[in-house]
This record gives C-alpha cells, structure tokens and sequence, in this order.
C-alpha cells in the first residue's frame, strides 16, 4: 500500500491533493448549506450538481483527446490557478444564487480537461506495478481531506459564515500548483501520446466500444452514480428534514460519510483485490445499505448505514479507476478517462436533479429506500451479464460463493 510513497513527485503530489481535497469539501459544505438555507430545496441543490456536470458530458470527449496530447503539468497549473479564481469569484456573489450558477458552469468546462489530465499525470508518477496501490492510497488520503474540510468547515459555517470557507479553499489550489513546480520532470514516467490525426474523438469512441467489459463496468457505475451515490443531496435532505437537524449534523454526517471512505481505501489498499467479483459485491452492498439508511430513525442510526456506505462507495469507484487505467492503451488513456467522466457527469445530470425533486416529492426516506431497491436490481443484472461475458457461471458474480481460479477474479 505504501509502495507509490517511496516516490519523490507522488509525496508531493498526495500532500498537496489532500490539501487541495479538504479545500475543495470545506466549499463544497458551504454551498450546499448556503443554498438550502437560502431557498429550502433540495431540487436547488441538484440544480448546481448538474450544471457542473453538463459542462463534462458534453465537452468530455474533446477534453480527453487534448489530454492525451498537450503536456500534462504546465496544464494542470493553469487550470488550478482558473480554480482558484472561481472560488474567490464566490465571496464577492455571496448573497445571490446567479454567481453560484456561473461558478458551477465554469468548472464543469475545466473539468472537462482536468479530469482526464489528472488521471493521467497520476499515472505517470508512479511505475504501472504500483498504480492500483497508487489509486487506492489516493482515495484514502483524499477521504481524509474530506474529513479534514468536513470537519473544519462544519465549525467555521457557524462560526464565520461561508464566505471563509470559499476563501481558504481558493488558498488551497495553492499547494498544488506549489507541488506541480516542485517535482523533478526527469522522475515523471513518459506515457505514450497520441499522434497527430489518429482520429481524436472517434478513435476513442471507437476504442471503448470494443471493450464489453469495460461498457458494462461504465453502464453500473452510472445507475449507481446517479440514484445511489448523490448523498450530498440526501444527506442534506435527510437533516432538513425527517431527521430534524441543523448544521451541525450535517456535518458530523458528512465527516462520517468521509471516515467510511478511508476505511473503504485502506481495506482495497491492504487486500489488493481490484477485481470485477469485488466491484460486484461493493455495488450491492452499498445498494442494500441506502434501503436501510432510508429507514434509519435517528441521525445516529442514519450515520451507522453511510458508514459502511462510503467504504463500498470508494472500493467500488477505485476499482473502476483502476480497471480502466490498467487494461486500456497509454495513447488512449485520457480518452477512456474522459468517457469515465462523463458518465459520472451524465449521472449527476440526470441523478442530481431527479433525486431532488424524489425528496421534494416523496420525501428523503421514499427517495432512499426507492432508488436503493433500483441499484440493487442493477447490481445483480450487471453480475449476471459480466458472468455471460466472460463465460463463467453465474455464481462467479457472487465473492462468496466457491473459490475460483484466479484468472476468473479480473
């Protein structure tokens, strides 16, 4: 697990993305309470997830062609000081919902190019043996981030109001570029780029539907990302309403929902097994689990469901990162990347919004414990089609059942 820390550029690159990760919560917190307070609705707040993620789905494709083509760390500098700039532009709108709008479609539009150049630049730091370590120990440190910024800002909302929270996270971006202009480039492993012509957009597209697998991974992580895994709407939700909160459990939910998370990348880190039966069995779990958080009395008790929730949550989101890293072309990678994008955008588009307007309609336990008995439905479809492909029996989808050979495990 700690294998990819024994690199010079990746400590600085882990250091600088757990500052960067709790700035990013630490305003994230402060625009979701900013909005419910000032409107009381949840269908708000997927409004903002949306236009965030619009941006992605539809400029994704043209974001990973450039990826896999202009050098990665002059670019990430760029787009972080453009980071930066959005989160001061949110202090001087403060008080106005159109500034939080504008915000959300800007950095949907950088998005679209940072997302598939991380991943890539990521890659790059560490050799190709220690990436699905690499992947893992990131998820891990930015859960910590989150509780970090979870925590932190929990206090200062209440304290000093949200504009600080915008303001220490501009700071943030900081240390990143601060690390980027710190690592020794002869260090950076050289991926292959793509060439001149090679078909861009279409290539990759092509490329990707050539691969059953890897559509049907993408196929699940959409279902699960767009009606299992919006808890920043439920959450908030669920403390606005049936659970009779305020701020400060919000909080408290959102700092366990970030401890969960650690737990889940330390346990994929110390086992290793990034592998589709492991993917399976995360996305059921996490889907069985929101039926109960739905029912969840308490805030107590709705904590003890996210809990375990959010470790699912993160195994299953690293080992598709990991899949899609490790069985695509270098040449192609930040193609496929952006395409993992904009499926997670494309389920923030249609996941956000519908699950607002569910808990603006049915409520946050009907939204909850309807939309989990769908990913469980989906969880299992998905098993059963991935034992299809790679001919095995069904019961290869279930990790408990019998050993397997282990070439039936990837």
């Amino acid at each position: 697990m700690l294998a990819p820390l024994r690199e010079r550029n990746y400590r600085l690159w882990a250091a600088a993305d757990l500052v960067s990760v709790a700035g990013t919560w630490m305003q994230v917190l402060g625009l979701n309470w900013l909005i419910l307070t000032a409107t009381g609705s949840a269908a708000t707040m997927g409004v903002v997830v949306m236009l965030q993620a619009l941006p992605v789905l539809i400029l994704g494709g043209w974001g990973g062609a450039l990826a896999d083509r202009l050098p990665a760390r002059p670019t990430l500098i760029a787009l972080q000081t453009l980071r930066a700039l959005l989160a001061l532009a949110l202090i001087a709108g403060t008080g106005h919902l159109w500034p939080i709008y504008a915000v959300a479609l800007v950095s949907g539009v950088i998005s679209s190019l940072e997302g598939p150049c991380l991943g890539r630049f990521g890659s790059a730091l560490v050799p190709p043996s220690a990436l699905g370590s690499a992947l893992a120990l990131g998820s891990v440190l930015s859960s910590a981030g989150r509780i970090l910024g979870m925590s932190l800002g929990g206090v200062l909302v209440g304290v000093t109001g949200v504009s600080s929270l915008f303001a220490l996270n501009a700071l943030s971006y900081g240390a990143v570029i601060v690390a980027l202009a710190a690592m020794r480039p002869g260090s950076v492993r050289t991926l292959a780029t793509a060439a001149p012509g090679d078909g861009g957009v279409r290539a990759g597209l092509r490329y990707i539907a050539r691969q059953p697998v890897v559509l049907v991974v993408l196929a699940l992580s959409f279902v699960l990302g767009s009606l299992g895994r919006n808890y920043q709407v439920t959450m908030a939700a669920m403390v606005a309403g049936p659970l009779h909160a305020g701020s400060a459990s919000y909080g408290m939910l959102s700092t366990v929902f970030a401890v969960g998370a650690v737990a889940g990348g330390i346990a994929l880190a110390g086992s290793g097994r990034s592998t589709l039966r492991v993917l399976l069995a995360a996305g059921a779990t996490i889907s069985a689990l929101q039926i109960g958080a739905g029912l969840a009395p308490t805030t107590l008790g709705f904590a003890a469901f996210i809990l375990p929730i959010a470790a699912g949550a993160v195994i299953f989101d690293t080992i598709v990162s990991t899949r899609i890293q490790l069985d695509t072309r270098e040449d192609m990678r930040g193609r496929v990347l952006a395409t993992v994008g904009m499926v997670s955008s494309l389920s923030g588009i249609v996941g956000a919004p519908l699950i607002g307007w569910l808990c603006d309609s049915l409520g946050a336990r009907g939204t909850l414990v309807s939309a989990g008995t769908v990913t469980v439905v989906a969880a299992v479809a998905g098993g059963v089609v991935l034992a299809r492909l790679k001919g095995v029996p069904v019961l290869w989808a279930l990790p408990l059942v019998g050993r397997r050979p282990a070439e039936l495990l990837t």
